[in-house]
């Protein structure tokens, strides 16, 4: 898949992930990984920047495999953001889908 398609939606599906429930990194990197083809280190800057920017927080939680493992939460900031991008990708894929629709007549 293109790179340039997936760097603009990279942050919503990691926020659509986290909008089901708090995570770990790998966690996400998992489920990621599981539909779209990204690199292991793609999805820690993302949730760094989420972070920085006020759309998720993180907490320690003790884990029974080794030292305990940073958690992504979403916030009420978070949501709101989810939501917005929601619209805005429905908005264009829809935009699109109709772009290619009309080439093929």
């Amino acid at each position: 898949m293109n790179n340039q398609f997936k760097k603009g939606v990279l942050d919503l599906c990691v926020l659509t992930i986290l909008g089901k429930g708090d995570s770990y990194g790998y966690d996400v990197a998992d489920t990621l990984s599981r539909k779209i083809q990204i690199s292991d280190g793609t999805v820690y800057p993302i949730l760094r920047k989420l972070a920085s920017d006020g759309l998720v927080s993180t907490y320690l939680k003790e884990s029974k495999n080794g030292p305990p493992r940073k958690y992504y939460h979403l916030t009420d900031q978070g949501r709101e953001k989810l939501t917005l991008y929601r619209q805005e990708w429905d908005e264009f894929s829809e935009a699109v889908k109709g772009i290619l629709e009309d080439e093929k007549t």
